[in-house]
């Protein structure tokens, strides 16, 4: 069959007898996707730059609000060391607009070439992460922004009244994109919580006994990950993690109370108890006697059969 397929051509191989795709169709269809993908970003790319310097504005404007920002003829001053950093900056800048405004674009081809191999509950899973993991992360990042400015006010502050300062305009971005970027990841971490309860991990209850804990991880992480040393952004972060951890412990319980999750016959016994046998004994009756004068080991007569009477018109 190889010998004859071989003969055909080579297109005989990519696809199979029953009619699914082969290995050669999936990385064409791959080929395409992230074709049409980046051909959104770089359409992207392009209007992101259009918006660049109305992005950098909204960028700098936490600075540019504080009582310690500089103005020079009525605009506040930033400084660049080089003389191509505002030029990179705005092509930075650009490309993250660009993969926010093709994000439905690429996001759908990213979707199409995995949607095919799950299955239908699968399928309703992705859509309802799906939904929750954009606002979540706008979330993060609008709270990010507010608690840029409460920082940069504490850090400022404590600086000498005799020394002027004047902020570099790529470190800046940097720390502001840095810090939005962080606050937008960290909000997803209610989706992983979910997840554990949606596949049969961790019930609710479980999830609720471990808050102690996860209070005590959301206050370290964010005393470690954010990169101000003031209290605000770490108590910030730390308090509206807690709060998201929860609302999805309280989703889980709904999850569980629609499933029916906590009603087995071993749910309320711990791993090392012993649980009870809850079923119907079957009575022991005595079995049948055996003969104490039968010889061991001889069997028995096997009883033949009587012999077939036969009549003088069976001999035809």
């Amino acid at each position: 069959m190889a010998f004859a397929l071989r003969k055909r051509g080579p297109k005989a191989f990519e696809r199979a007898a029953d009619g699914s795709m082969t290995l050669i169709e999936h990385v064409r269809e791959l080929r395409n996707r992230l074709f049409r993908a980046s051909l959104a970003i770089l359409i992207g790319f392009g209007f992101g730059f259009w918006l660049a310097e109305p992005v950098l504005h909204l960028l700098q404007q936490p600075y540019c609000d504080l009582p310690q920002a500089r103005y020079v003829d009525g605009k506040c001053e930033f400084v660049q060391l080089g003389p191509a950093d505002l030029f990179l900056l705005n092509l930075k800048v650009a490309l993250w607009v660009g993969l926010i405004v093709a994000a439905p674009i690429w996001l759908y081809q990213l979707w199409a070439f995995i949607a095919p191999g799950l299955h239908r509950h699968e399928r309703r899973y992705a859509y309802f992460f799906t939904a929750l993991a954009a606002p979540l992360f706008a979330a993060g990042a609008v709270l990010a922004y507010f608690v840029t400015a409460k920082g940069l006010e504490f850090l400022l502050s404590i600086s000498d009244s005799e020394i002027s300062t004047t902020l570099e305009i790529t470190k800046y971005i940097s720390f502001v994109t840095n810090l939005i970027l962080l606050f937008g990841v960290a909000f997803e971490f209610p989706l992983v919580v979910l997840m554990l309860n949606f596949v049969g991990i961790a019930s609710a209850k479980r999830l609720l006994s471990w808050w102690r804990v996860a209070i005590f991880v959301f206050f370290a992480f964010s005393a470690v990950v954010t990169p101000t040393p003031d209290p605000f952004g770490m108590t910030a972060l730390a308090i509206c993690l807690s709060a998201l951890y929860f609302g999805a412990v309280g989703i889980a319980f709904l999850n569980d109370k629609r499933r029916g999750r906590g009603k087995e016959i071993y749910a309320g016994i711990d791993d090392d108890e012993v649980s009870p046998l809850e079923f119907d004994k079957d009575p022991v009756v005595a079995g049948q006697r055996v003969d104490s004068t039968a010889p061991i080991g001889v069997p028995e007569p096997i009883a033949r059969p009587a012999p077939i009477e036969r009549r003088y018109d069976d001999m035809t």
